[in-house]
């Protein structure tokens, strides 16, 4: 099993991750990690805090010449801004000032919730770890878990296929590589330049207003093997572990796979996949002979992968940091207030489907590694292998 934990605060000095279970011997490469950090970065509607960080990570145990040692790896991301914080969130008490205590709580945050709940006077106990910066520890780990998974040919890619109700249109007959390749060019991570243009109007245009933007995000993930996941209990469902990671990012409030909320309006016949068998696919690919013209399922069926894409959609809600203020109280007054504006962003949905691919993989890997799990890559691929054997054969 891949577990992970995550620590840090949005202006504190760094955001720190250690990662445990990736087998010893998965090639990692700095450059590979660096570039999804970039890619969270990145994205149109992005806001001021994008201009001061330039995220880069350190790996200080795990790996060595290049390669996992089979011990709990330990990523560090700093924070730039730390020099601009170090009093404020500072760990030394001679530091405390009661007058920056951020108490007028914004509407659609954790701010009022997490303080009643802790019971702190000062919502920055609270905003400074939930905000969305901890996403970029989760990006360093999911980049990690990719390396595993490129082992064996799996691939997980994210894109947005809407951003305030605009929709894009997959190309016709487009591979998925060549889907990657258009979006890269995206400053939306889409693949349609007509809703590209749209979007990017919608979102000037709330920014104009002082108001932000959601949208839907969809990862694909190739590759993956007959039978990750199981049936057998509830917390071992592919499908049900997907989209608690997926629930986890902030501001993500729905999730779906395959056609998801089409199948309530739809009759059996047109949401069951069919199945065939052709001999001569056993000797062209990893799954055998069995396959399906369709993918309404989403790659999964009973909690297990079935051998197609695996395909999921998660809808973000528009950033609650309005530069339009909402109203709020005050909560130690309990006075009417607009509510604090904090640095933030009129669109993350382009930088929520970077983390979005970083939480399946990690989700994947954890599947794999149960049906496959060793201590070594060279263990794992003798399992897996046998495996592929015993599939094609069936």
């Amino acid at each position: 099993m891949l577990r992970y934990l995550t620590a840090g605060e949005s202006h504190g000095p760094q955001l720190t991750a250690i990662v445990e279970g990736i087998p010893a011997g998965i090639q990692i490469d700095t450059l590979a990690i660096n570039t999804d950090l970039s890619r969270r970065q990145q994205g149109y509607g992005r806001g001021g805090r994008m201009q001061i960080e330039t995220d880069q990570v350190k790996i200080v145990s795990g790996v060595r010449w290049g390669k996992t040692l089979g011990s709990p790896i330990a990523l560090v991301i700093e924070n730039r801004d730390w020099e601009n914080w170090q009093e404020k969130m500072s760990v030394d008490s001679q530091f405390q000032d009661e007058s920056i205590a951020v108490t007028k709580v914004r509407p659609g945050h954790a701010d009022l919730v997490g303080a009643l709940k802790y019971n702190h006077r000062d919502a920055r106990n609270i905003l400074e770890r939930s905000s969305a910066r901890e996403t970029a520890a989760r990006v360093a780990v999911g980049s990690v878990a990719k390396a595993l998974l490129a082992e064996f040919n799996i691939a997980v890619h994210g894109f947005v296929s809407s951003i305030g109700g605009i929709k894009s249109c997959r190309p016709a007959g487009q591979t998925i590589d060549q889907l990657v390749d258009i979006a890269a060019q995206s400053a939306v991570f889409t693949y349609d330049d007509q809703a590209e243009g749209e979007m990017k109007a919608f979102i000037d245009a709330a920014k104009a207003s002082g108001d932000t933007v959601g949208g839907v995000i969809e990862v694909i993930v190739t590759g993956a093997p007959v039978g990750l996941g199981s049936h057998v209990q509830w917390d071992r469902k592919l499908d049900a572990r997907l989209a608690m990671a997926l629930m986890s990012i902030q501001a993500i409030k729905g999730v779906e796979i395959g056609l998801g909320f089409q199948v309530a309006d739809l009759q059996g016949s047109s949401v069951h996949d069919e199945i065939y068998y052709d001999v001569k696919k056993v000797a062209d690919g990893l799954q055998g002979g069995f396959y399906r013209t369709t993918n309404r399922a989403g790659g999964i069926e009973g909690g297990m992968t079935n051998g197609e894409d695996i395909v999921l959609r998660c809808a973000m809600k528009p950033i609650p940091t309005l530069y339009t203020p909402l109203n709020t109280v005050d909560m130690i007054s309990k006075k009417p207030f607009e509510a604090t504006v904090e640095r933030s962003d009129v669109c993350a949905v382009p930088a929520a489907a970077v983390v979005a691919e970083a939480v399946v993989a990690i989700e994947i890997v954890n599947a794999f590694l149960e049906k496959f799990g060793g201590d070594s890559l060279a263990e794992i691929r003798r399992n897996y292998e046998g495996y592929i054997d015993y599939v094609r054969a069936f």
